[in-house]
Protein backbone atom coordinates (compact mmCIF):
# COMPACT_ATOMS: atom_id res chain seq x y z
CA UNK A 1 0.00 0.00 0.00
CA UNK A 2 2.52 2.44 1.06
CA UNK A 3 4.54 1.82 -1.99
CA UNK A 4 1.90 2.16 -4.30
CA UNK A 5 0.92 5.94 -2.53
CA UNK A 6 4.32 6.73 -2.63
CA UNK A 7 4.64 5.71 -6.47
CA UNK A 8 1.94 8.44 -7.14
CA UNK A 9 3.25 11.52 -4.81
CA UNK A 10 6.91 10.38 -7.26
CA UNK A 11 4.46 11.51 -10.15
CA UNK A 12 3.81 14.40 -9.15
CA UNK A 13 0.42 13.44 -7.75
CA UNK A 14 0.99 15.54 -4.60
CA UNK A 15 -2.15 17.22 -2.20
CA UNK A 16 -3.30 16.86 1.18
CA UNK A 17 -5.40 13.64 1.10
CA UNK A 18 -2.02 11.51 -0.31
CA UNK A 19 0.35 12.93 2.04
CA UNK A 20 -2.54 12.14 5.20
CA UNK A 21 -2.53 8.69 3.49
CA UNK A 22 1.01 8.17 3.14
CA UNK A 23 1.91 9.20 6.92
CA UNK A 24 -0.73 6.67 7.92
CA UNK A 25 0.79 4.17 6.46
CA UNK A 26 4.34 4.90 8.13
CA UNK A 27 2.20 5.52 11.42
CA UNK A 28 1.32 1.99 11.33
CA UNK A 29 5.02 0.70 10.16
CA UNK A 30 6.05 2.75 13.97
CA UNK A 31 8.05 5.54 11.37
CA UNK A 32 6.79 8.40 13.42
CA UNK A 33 9.17 10.98 11.95
CA UNK A 34 8.33 10.12 8.51
CA UNK A 35 4.37 10.23 9.61
CA UNK A 36 4.94 13.77 10.96
CA UNK A 37 6.80 15.17 8.00
CA UNK A 38 4.64 13.67 5.43
CA UNK A 39 1.41 15.84 7.73
CA UNK A 40 2.67 18.56 8.03
CA UNK A 41 3.21 18.97 4.27
CA UNK A 42 0.20 17.91 4.56
CA UNK A 43 -1.75 20.44 6.57
CA UNK A 44 0.83 23.06 4.47
CA UNK A 45 -0.98 22.08 1.48
CA UNK A 46 -4.40 22.25 3.07
CA UNK A 47 -4.36 24.18 6.10
CA UNK A 48 -8.20 23.58 6.83
CA UNK A 49 -7.44 20.05 6.52
CA UNK A 50 -9.05 18.98 9.81
CA UNK A 51 -8.13 15.34 9.92
CA UNK A 52 -4.72 16.12 8.96
CA UNK A 53 -4.23 17.87 11.85
CA UNK A 54 -5.61 15.50 14.15
CA UNK A 55 -3.67 12.89 12.48
CA UNK A 56 -0.61 15.65 13.12
CA UNK A 57 -0.82 15.87 16.43
CA UNK A 58 -1.22 11.70 17.31
CA UNK A 59 2.08 11.24 15.08
CA UNK A 60 3.45 13.97 17.37
CA UNK A 61 2.10 11.78 20.46
CA UNK A 62 3.55 8.44 19.16
CA UNK A 63 6.75 10.53 18.46
CA UNK A 64 6.58 11.73 22.37
CA UNK A 65 7.06 15.47 20.90
CA UNK A 66 3.95 16.41 23.63
CA UNK A 67 4.03 19.76 23.17
CA UNK A 68 4.28 19.15 19.42
CA UNK A 69 1.24 17.32 19.76
CA UNK A 70 -0.38 19.97 21.45
CA UNK A 71 0.15 22.97 19.49
CA UNK A 72 -0.99 20.87 16.80
CA UNK A 73 -4.43 19.35 18.23
CA UNK A 74 -5.29 23.11 19.22
CA UNK A 75 -4.63 24.60 15.66
CA UNK A 76 -6.66 21.57 14.67
CA UNK A 77 -9.38 22.93 16.69
CA UNK A 78 -9.06 26.03 15.82
CA UNK A 79 -9.70 24.80 12.41
CA UNK A 80 -12.02 22.75 12.87
CA UNK A 81 -14.09 25.25 14.71
CA UNK A 82 -14.22 27.64 11.75
CA UNK A 83 -14.96 24.69 8.96
CA UNK A 84 -17.89 23.75 11.42
CA UNK A 85 -16.53 20.06 11.17
CA UNK A 86 -17.54 19.81 15.44
CA UNK A 87 -17.03 16.18 15.52
CA UNK A 88 -13.05 16.75 15.10
CA UNK A 89 -13.03 19.63 17.24
CA UNK A 90 -14.41 17.69 19.85
CA UNK A 91 -12.16 14.77 19.68
CA UNK A 92 -8.96 16.78 19.58
CA UNK A 93 -10.46 18.59 22.64
CA UNK A 94 -10.37 15.15 24.21
CA UNK A 95 -7.08 14.75 23.20
CA UNK A 96 -6.00 17.45 24.98
CA UNK A 97 -7.99 17.04 27.75
CA UNK A 98 -6.08 13.34 28.03
CA UNK A 99 -2.77 15.26 27.45
CA UNK A 100 -3.24 17.95 30.01
CA UNK A 101 -4.12 14.68 32.78
CA UNK A 102 -1.20 12.70 31.82
CA UNK A 103 1.16 15.77 32.33
CA UNK A 104 -0.45 16.41 35.69
CA UNK A 105 0.03 12.97 36.72
CA UNK A 106 4.01 12.66 35.33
Amino acid sequence: MLENLERLLERGKDGALLRFSIAGEYLKRGDTASAVAHLRKSVTLDPKYSAGWKLLGKAYEAAGQLNDAEQAWREGVGVSEANGDLQAAKEMKVFLKRLEKQRSRD
